[in-house]
């Protein structure tokens, strides 16, 4: 299988990319949207996604890697959400903010802009290599 692409968002003030650093691995949980929880339950071991400060900032600062899926999230007592386990691959060179994404043609049409309340959206391979350049430039 294809190795798939995400975007996770977090507030910084919450859950900051230096604190996925500082822990080593963390588990992305507390997510109550339904497309959301079904981007989770896609993801697999492997797959990669960009760490996302929301609110604060609102700009791509990092790389995860899942290093565990399918796990219930352990803040729901039903059972209904879903979980993974996450793991820091770097830093960005330099962050790719939300205003430079939505001033990029080639960005417009990405679920962070469509579905900009979406907390856990995938990320198509164009979208990430240009993203990828925007953080080197």
């Amino acid at each position: 299988m294809t190795q798939r692409l995400w975007l996770m968002k977090s507030e910084p003030d919450a859950y900051s990319w230096d604190d996925l650093v500082a822990e080593g691995e963390g588990t992305w949980d507390g997510v109550r949207n339904h497309r959301a929880k079904n981007n989770l339950q896609a993801m697999q071991v492997g797959d990669h996604a960009f760490f996302y400060h929301s609110n604060i900032g609102k700009e791509i600062v990092g790389i995860v890697e899942i290093s565990r899926s399918g796990i219930a999230d352990p803040t729901d007592p039903d059972g209904k959400w879903a979980a993974v386990k996450v793991k820091p691959v770097r830093k960005l060179d330099r962050p790719v903010t939300l205003k430079q994404i939505k001033a990029t043609p080639e960005l417009v049409d990405m679920e962070l802009i469509r579905l900009s309340r979406l907390s856990v959206a995938e990320i198509l391979p164009q979208e990430w290599d240009l993203i990828l350049t925007m953080a080197e430039a």
